[in-house]
């Protein structure tokens, strides 16, 4: 198993974790359990998502393309342009 990514919160180690998921890829969320202490734990680093070897390149590259995402030119609101409205 390889540590692939440290997400920013446990919502998107989540949401990367079903991601992977959706693409074949089995993906463990590691530290979740830590974040009750973060008063007692150095806040970064905590978590990460960790895959099998041969599917760590695959995995990155799905993280990267995510990361890289841009709202389709024409859906947004002219007053929120280049802004993700979720």
């Amino acid at each position: 198993m390889q540590r692939i990514y440290e997400p920013q919160d446990l919502l998107e180690a989540e949401l990367l974790s079903g991601m992977l998921a959706s693409e074949g890829i089995e993906a463990h969320v590691t530290g979740g359990h830590l974040l009750g202490a973060v008063g007692e734990l150095p806040v970064n680093g905590l978590l990460g998502l960790l895959v099998a070897n041969q599917q760590a390149e695959h995995a990155r590259g799905l993280i990267a393309a995510y990361n890289a995402a841009q709202p389709l030119p024409g859906d947004e609101p002219e007053e929120f342009q280049g802004v993700l409205l979720c």
